[in-house]
């Protein structure tokens, strides 16, 4: 029997135009970006189908714009008898497959996300951090690099271990600055830096997660209908209590997203469905293991493809 994961993607993902073809052709789609316009009380789906795209980028924008996308991509894939077996999200994904599994209403999900982003904002102004993948370093040799920058004066840490040769390290602007020559000096063979606005998953965001953590004891949560594996451990986040934790923690830990593609591998899912813009996480998921399937889901043509190719799987047999 096929075994189907919904993985939505994080910040970066985002573009002007996400959405657009589902939401001019179909009135159910279009109703999410009205819900989140309603939820949040002002035009966020403005920005998203015209921009600016500065605009877009910023993560109190960006957070919710692509919680918004992805769930109603998930939707359409459930009305069109795609339901899965398991969710994940990278980073600010993981509320997209929070809401899937019925933890979080889509209202609430895209008020918290929205906070979340002001929250991350007001810790660290944009401009003042950064963020840039390590490509062909092993993550010891990079805890290396980002320990001695950081003891040298310049915050910075490994932020997000996303598949075999790619590492994301985040921190003030000089600390990545320094960590990415020191890293190409130590054997790495790039280092990129990340069009984000601020230093994600790094201890520069701690101040932010506290302000969360008020924000959640005031929303309601539900246990998850189906499993969902969560970033900081790469388990299986089993009740309310401990996905509040992860919530708040999640904010200046490291995303173990290899980790967490290896667990639901071993779990039996065989293929993974990027719900919302763009191909990030279904990149991923081909360099950590060719053997399974992916598919992104972004617009009209490729929800076509993904309809024909589930014509192969055995669904909820």
């Amino acid at each position: 029997m096929t075994k189907i994961a919904f993985i939505f993607p994080g910040q970066g993902s985002q573009t002007v135009g996400m959405g657009q073809e589902f939401v001019e052709n179909a009135a159910d789609s279009k109703a999410f970006y009205e819900n989140a316009d309603k939820a949040l009380g002002f035009e966020l789906s403005k920005l998203m189908l015209a921009g600016p795209a500065e605009e877009l980028t910023l993560t109190y924008h960006a957070q919710p714009a692509l919680l918004t996308t992805g769930v109603m991509v998930a939707e359409k894939l459930r009305a069109a008898g795609i339901t899965p077996d398991y969710a994940a999200g990278h980073s600010l994904g993981e509320y997209g497959a929070l809401v899937i599994a019925g933890v979080l209403s889509f209202e609430d999900a895209v008020t918290v996300v929205h906070k979340r982003g002001l929250y991350m904002n007001e810790a660290v102004p944009a401009g003042q951090g950064a963020m840039a993948a390590i490509l062909g370093m092993e993550l010891n040799a990079l805890h290396e690099v980002t320990e001695k920058v950081t003891v040298a004066g310049d915050a910075v840490q490994v932020a997000n271990v996303n598949c075999p040769g790619q590492i994301v390290i985040s921190g003030t602007k000089e600390g990545v600055e320094k960590a990415s020559v020191a890293a190409k000096e130590a054997g790495a063979k790039r280092a990129i830096p990340l069009v984000v606005s601020g230093p994600f998953h790094s201890e520069l965001m701690r101040p932010s997660s506290e302000k969360l953590r008020a924000t959640l004891d005031g929303i309601v949560l539900s246990a998850p209908q189906i499993p969902v594996i969560g970033n900081v451990r790469a388990n299986e986040l089993q009740d309310v209590t401990a996905i509040q934790h992860e919530l708040v923690e999640q904010v200046y830990s490291t995303v173990q997203w290899e980790a967490s593609v290896r667990e639901l591998i071993a779990k039996g899912v065989d293929v993974f469905i990027e719900c919302g813009p763009g191909k990030v996480l279904s990149g991923l998921v081909k360099k950590i293991d060719r053997s399974v399937a992916t598919l992104c889901v972004y617009d009209e043509a490729s929800l076509e493809a993904l309809l024909e190719a589930s014509k192969e799987w055995t669904i909820n047999a």
